[in-house]
């Protein structure tokens, strides 16, 4: 709550909360603000104090006032007001060139593509991102689990055997010789042939120099994005789906296709008119353990997608990040494809070291040296020191048995969270399953999110994994991880009483 005995009048730190919270972009980019009376009553003020500390926003060019709308966040991330006319020509012209295909359940390329407002998923995506960085306990804490992140809790993620790994490849001489030169171009021969004995255990059968080393999964989907794609390509992507991928695609200027995603995998009816419309050369996926909702694909759906790509000649990637706490037998597209026209991307940053950044891809022997050539001009190479470090880690089986405590671990966290979330009034809106559930609130939980920042929380609203937030979304995606303690589940019924 606001204080009535601080230096300042009760308008200024209202002021002040707004303002921190749009310049660390915890408030997005065309987030609407609470209504007058709203942010009255959640912050025991007058709607007068509301009122200044509104105008006072719009005044600095962080806040617009909307006639009849309310009050929304601006763009404050673009530099020269004719840059963000400019964005919204080059979106407009966008959305001419597209023919709007009649798609079923009322589809619309207009109200899907995110072309309408670019520059924003990108806001919102980063907007999660810097909260895991965020350490201030007044917003969000370091110790303090937070549901809306989408990584394990550090604890979680302790060991012995990683710090050992470290000091065996290190020794003065190693360590002396490794980095006075550039690693290999592909990454650590090591490292790629214990990935390549690694694959087979999921039916992935690829020889070493197919696979090559990045930092980190999303820095393998990057240079599959920048290989195989030019602005103004058209990409499909699941909806709802990763909002970094979201971004990141927006960002490189691609046309985003949003494809429903289904208990059993993506709706495929959907991509096959987009493909009559549009000619896409991409469709990304996450088979096994979907983001946010926890959906794995079954083979029949597999297959057709296949043969759908096959048919319009468009490539797949497959970003298989929680392949860890996956089952072996789960399907996934680049075994059944014998990668030909998929591949496969994952790293360890979810289940073993995140500030290690090792990841990889598997590609098809057709694009190996052209992906090898993107990534040399954006890494050169790759990190020899933790990647031989990996390399240990995965050959004498510590990984594994990493992943068989934490498997167990998140079994028993997300019975207690999936009991927690349903006494607090809230459905599942998919079978709980892997690291997130996804969740229905009842309520707008754009506008949850917002009241729960002032508990400390960071929620990961529904509309975040859409690629257009034009709609507003009572789901919201939580981590089992960290949403297993009752004290979040009493600030988030508490606030949601409230609206």
């Amino acid at each position: 709550m606001l204080m009535r005995t601080s230096s300042l009048s009760l308008t200024e730190q209202l002021v002040t909360r707004f303002t921190e919270r749009i310049r660390n972009r915890l408030l997005a980019a065309g987030a609407r603000l609470p209504s007058v009376r709203q942010c009255a009553a959640q912050h025991g003020v007058s709607p007068h104090t509301v009122v200044a500390a509104y105008d006072q926003l719009v005044a600095a060019g962080l806040v617009e006032a909307r006639k009849q709308r309310g009050f929304y966040v601006r763009d404050i991330h673009v530099s020269k007001p004719h840059q963000a006319a400019d964005q919204q020509n080059i979106a407009g012209a966008a959305i001419k060139k597209i023919a709007v295909a009649d798609l079923p359940g009322g589809l619309s390329l207009r109200a899907s593509t995110g072309l309408t407002g670019r520059l924003q998923a990108r806001i919102d995506a980063t907007a999660l991102i810097r909260g895991m960085f965020h350490h201030n306990r007044g917003g969000l804490g370091t110790h303090w689990p937070q549901p809306g992140m989408g990584v394990f809790p550090p604890d979680w993620l302790e060991s012995d055997f990683m710090s050992a790994a470290v000091r065996k490849v290190t020794h003065s001489k190693s360590l002396i010789e490794m980095s006075l030169k550039y690693g290999e171009p592909k990454g650590d021969s090591g490292l790629r042939n214990a990935l390549s004995i690694k694959l087979r255990d999921l039916n992935i059968d690829v020889p070493t120099e197919r696979i090559i080393t990045t930092v980190g999964a999303t820095h393998g989907l990057d240079i599959v994005s920048r290989t195989l794609l030019k602005a103004g390509d058209c990409v499909m992507v699941e909806e709802p789906g990763w909002a970094v991928e979201f971004a990141r695609l927006d960002a490189l200027g691609m046309r985003i296709l949003p494809v429903p995603r289904r208990a059993d995998g993506p709706d495929v009816e959907v991509m096959a008119q987009y493909c009559k419309a549009h000619a896409p050369k991409l469709f990304v996926s996450v088979s096994v353990f979907h983001n946010p909702t926890g959906y794995t694909l079954s083979p029949g759906s597999a297959h057709r997608v296949l043969q759908l790509a096959n048919q319009h000649d468009f490539h797949i990637v497959e970003d298989d990040t929680y392949s860890h706490i996956a089952p072996q037998h789960a399907t996934r597209m680049c075994a059944l494809d014998g990668l030909q026209r998929t591949i496969y991307v994952s790293g360890f940053a979810k289940i073993l070291a995140p500030n290690w950044r090792v990841g990889y891809i598997a590609a098809p022997a057709d694009l190996v040296e052209r992906m090898l050539d993107t990534k040399l001009l954006s890494t050169l190479t790759t990190p020899a020191l933790l990647e031989k470090a990996m390399a240990l880690c995965i050959e004498q089986g510590h990984l594994r048995r990493h992943a068989e405590r934490i498997r167990n671990r998140l079994d028993a966290a997300r019975t207690r969270s999936v009991k927690l979330a349903m006494q607090a009034g809230c459905t599942f809106a998919a079978e709980p399953a892997g690291l997130f559930g996804w969740v229905d609130t009842g309520v707008d939980t754009d506008v949850l999110a917002q009241h729960m920042l002032d508990d400390g929380y960071l929620l990961a609203p529904g509309a975040l994994f859409h690629a257009s937030r034009n709609q507003p979304s009572t789901l919201m995606r939580i981590n089992f991880a960290s949403t297993q303690e009752a004290g979040f589940w009493k600030a988030f019924g508490k606030q949601r009483s409230k609206l």
